[in-house]
């Protein structure tokens, strides 16, 4: 029995991906082929993002697919997905990235497509469609929250939770709907060890409804398997470690939650603990960070099960 590289579903023997997470993500039954030559990957315009000890390293590509010919190409324009190759610096970073997108799905988080690819070394690169940029064409407006609160893009951790509880209430068409999805996403960010939600990586947009409401949750990563003593990107409560249930709560507040709706969301994701830990274990991550995100997973679900109970 095998993994898909996609979904992470387990898969019958002879068969190499699941079909259908194909069709989702590339708009067809098998994967595409990757038009690029790996041994030349420094030379084509790779972008480098932030200056943050995990995103600062991460490569990125603009790829386009060519669907007549179920190709990846590099490209400029009308890019369709981000690619991100592995690095040396923080081994399995593709994987840990893939596994944390897994998981949020999972938990009920709005998740653009995903997935793996491998290279022509064998090594495992990160793939995401960019929700921006339909397969079926044009472009969706989108600001993350650096721009919507008029901050440089390296003052990205020069924030907190509660100024983007302040931008969702002034921009979103409902913020109640769209504060309940930001505390989610702080939430699940904690519970998963994600030290980089910072205003670059929290956005607005206007879907297919037009509506202004949060973006699907995006470059979702465990920065504790690298950086154990990592800690959150933005402030709540004005800490960003040792966070507290009361902290929790005191945040719900401060976005309008009613209690039952904290507890409620709290008890999803200690629910959810099982099936992503079991996502973990099927991942594409080596045993010792298996191990290491499964262990925090269980141990934080200790002070979920406490929010649910007492919220």
């Amino acid at each position: 029995m095998t993994t898909c590289p996609l979904s992470l579903a387990t898969l019958p023997e002879g068969k190499t991906h699941d079909t259908e997470a194909a069709q989702r993500l590339f708009g067809a039954d098998r994967l595409p082929t990757l038009d690029l030559d790996m041994a030349k990957l420094h030379t084509v315009g790779l972008a480098m993002v932030g200056v943050t000890s995990l995103s600062g390293v991460q490569r990125k590509l603009s790829l386009g697919l060519d669907s007549a010919r179920l190709t990846l190409r590099v490209q400029t324009a009308g890019r369709q997905f981000i690619l991100k190759p592995p690095t040396d610096r923080f081994p399995g970073l593709p994987a840990n990235e893939h596994v944390t997108m897994r998981i949020a799905a999972l938990c009920g988080l709005q998740v653009p497509e995903h997935g793996l690819l491998q290279l022509n070394d064998g090594t495992w690169a990160y793939i995401v469609a960019r929700f921006d940029r339909p397969l079926t064409g044009g472009k969706l407006a989108v600001e993350d929250f650096c721009s919507l609160t008029e901050h440089y893009p390296a003052d990205k951790y020069r924030g907190s939770a509660e100024l983007c509880a302040r931008v969702v209430r002034r921009f979103a068409s409902e913020p109640g709907i769209a504060l309940r999805d930001l505390y989610r996403q702080f939430l699940f960010a904690w519970w998963t060890g994600n030290g980089d939600l910072h205003l670059k990586n929290l956005s607005l947009w206007a879907g297919a409804s037009a509506k202004v409401s949060l973006s699907p949750a995006y470059d979702l990563l465990n920065t504790r398997l690298f950086l154990p003593e990592d800690q959150l990107a933005l402030s709540i409560c004005g800490n960003k470690k040792d966070i507290t249930p009361r902290m929790w709560r005191d945040f719900g507040a401060y976005c309008g939650l009613p209690h039952r709706a904290i507890a409620s969301l709290a008890a999803a994701l200690y629910q959810a603990c099982p099936d992503a830990c079991a996502l973990v274990e099927r991942s594409f991550l080596e045993a010792e960070q298996q191990n290491a995100y499964t262990r925090l997973l269980n141990e934080r679900a200790v002070v979920l099960a406490e929010l649910a109970r007492r919220s």
